[in-house]
């Protein structure tokens, strides 16, 4: 009796020593071979250093089909680590949008959340017995902090897979896309990101969409490179679509702005086309005075343009119906869809990218520059050398595969390194610039992409509206242009780093269906009874070893 009393209290000591330091010492083990627990380390610094409350509400619940309940569990388990992290800064809730019985209220609920950005998704599966049944959802969460609120879609993927790995993509992205949301919402001192203007035509309406965004987390600087005098102050410059060559003086600028540690983003095209008509137009070089400058730093965009089987469609009259034109959507192989990225974590889970009049990328040899490739086109292309010809007529005719035998080609490329200045060795003792001059300096990165088009928003000319970047009027759908400008801004300017969340990869390990619905009953019972089963053996077993030892 006395030893069952110290046993006993043995263990009850334990439990109260273990119950007290678990109350100052906090850790969690992740066993999965891929990490799916663990928070990135730029995630774990956001969320220990928030100064008040964030709350979530996640609208992703409810009766969902099975793999819905998949993305719901991966969103709880997040948040759960989120709130573990946040040292009980950060709290969240599930909430069904579809559940109140009270269809008014219903209605006025959903109604709510669409007024906020967050649209709903039609689901259409089968249930248990083949029963079809459609279904209305909604893939959000909105994240709250000091009174003001951050949508977030949890829902998103590369439509040209399979569901069920569009399905795995958004687990992959939960960690992201929630973290984002949070710092966008608590970040105090924004970067400045330049935007160079003085060498584009591009009116201010056609960036709104991308410069709004960035406004989120960035100061937006519109730089006029002829009338400033330097770069300094900046964190970053965007150079968008320039149709004109720079002076030596800005070249030199941009060159000194690099070289000292700026982060920067070119989107230029090699070929110029200042319209197209249904006979065509001869597509001509486009001299912007940098080929030299990129040649340094490893880059060379080619005056050429890209043909791509893979590519979005036009509307083009073929002809007369009657006394009506008629008007069908066709395939136009100047307008490559880009479905193909490279591994870095600006392109990662990425959806389909929408591209006009591209031209070809290729890297040159460059002492210290790491490239990665960010964009390539389908493995379906003819490339055109300049002169030439663009048009619309194109789109009526057959095109013969094997004459697309150009492979696949690089049109957008991350640089990374210590550049050195073009200007090494040509800035002279006795030049003004000499004092300050660097022909080599900090680390940074650069990315170039060679399709000006890509981060220029169409306008709804009827209301005089822009629409979001990336939508495309005729098929309507929205592409991934935004979400690529936006990863490879905060990729070059966040020193933080959330976007490394984006490596996160999480594996399907599918089970065998076949084999599944032959076993299925099998199973079931292995699942009801094998529990029942082992308890009652641990009890015979128990009982056996009492009446041997007492008996």
């Amino acid at each position: 009796m006395k030893s069952f009393v110290f046993r006993f209290g043995l263990v009850l000591a334990v439990l109260v020593v273990v119950n007290l330091l678990s109350s100052f010492l906090f850790f969690r083990i992740d066993l999965t071979e891929e990490g799916r627990y663990t928070l990135s380390e730029a995630t774990e610094n956001l969320l220990t250093n928030l100064d008040d409350d964030v709350h979530v509400n996640v609208y992703l619940t409810g009766n969902l089909p099975p793999a819905f309940e998949r993305l719901e569990t991966s969103i709880r388990e997040t948040l759960s680590e989120f709130q573990a992290r946040s040292g009980k800064n950060l709290t969240y809730r599930f909430i069904d949008p579809t559940a109140n019985p009270d269809a008014k209220k219903r209605a006025e609920q959903q109604t709510q959340l669409i007024q906020k950005g967050l649209a709903p998704t039609n689901l259409n599966f089968n249930r248990e017995g083949n029963q079809r049944t459609e279904q209305l959802i909604f893939p959000w969460a909105l994240v709250s902090y000091k009174g003001r609120e951050q949508p977030v879609l949890l829902l998103r993927g590369n439509r040209s897979n399979s569901s069920e790995e569009q399905l795995n993509q958004s687990i992959e992205n939960v960690e992201y896309e929630l973290a984002s949301a949070i710092r966008r919402l608590t970040i105090k001192e924004k970067k400045v990101l330049g935007v160079a203007v003085s060498y584009t035509n591009v009116e201010p309406l056609r960036l709104s969409d991308l410069l709004a965004t960035l406004n989120e987390f960035y100061d937006i600087k519109l730089i006029n490179l002829q009338d400033s005098r330097d770069l300094v102050g900046l964190d970053g410059l965007i150079v968008p679509k320039p149709d004109r060559a720079f002076s030596e003086a800005d070249k030199y600028k941009i060159d000194q702005f690099v070289v000292n540690g700026g982060k920067a983003l070119f989107f230029v095209d090699g070929l110029k086309i200042d319209s197209v008509g249904r006979e065509g137009t001869f597509a001509q070089p486009l001299d912007l005075n940098l080929n030299d400058l990129f040649f340094r730093w490893g880059i060379r965009v080619n005056n050429d343009i890209i043909k791509d089987l893979s590519c979005a469609m036009i509307p083009l009259n073929v002809g007369d119906m009657g006394d009506k034109p008629n008007v069908q959507m066709l395939p136009w192989r100047f307008f490559p869809l880009i479905n193909t990225f490279g591994k870095s974590p600006i392109v990662r889970n990425l959806d389909a990218i929408y591209t006009r009049f591209t031209s070809t990328l290729d890297t040159v040899q460059a002492a210290g520059i790491a490239k990665t490739p960010l964009l390539m086109t389908s493995q379906y292309t003819k490339i055109l050398k300049a002169p030439a010809l663009v048009s619309y007529n194109e789109a009526r005719q057959q095109p013969d595969p094997r004459t697309y035998n150009n492979g696949v080609k690089m049109i957008a490329c991350l640089l990374e390194g210590r550049f050195q200045s073009l200007y090494t060795n040509r800035i002279l003792p006795g030049d003004p610039r000499a004092a300050a001059f660097k022909a080599q300096g900090q680390p940074t990165k650069i990315v170039v992409c060679s399709d000006g088009d890509l981060l220029i928003n169409d306008i709804n000319y009827r209301t005089n509206a822009p629409y979001p970047l990336g939508y495309e009027r005729f098929s309507k759908n929205t592409f991934a242009n935004k979400d690529f400008v936006v990863n490879a801004v905060n990729y070059l300017l966040d020193d933080n780093g959330i976007i490394t969340a984006r490596t996160k990869q999480v594996m399907l390990r599918p089970l065998d269906k076949i084999r599944l619905r032959e076993d299925r009953l099998s199973w079931q019972l292995l699942n009801l009874l094998g529990p029942v089963v082992l308890v009652g053996l641990v009890g015979v077993i128990w009982q056996i070893a009492r009446r041997r030892k007492y008996a």
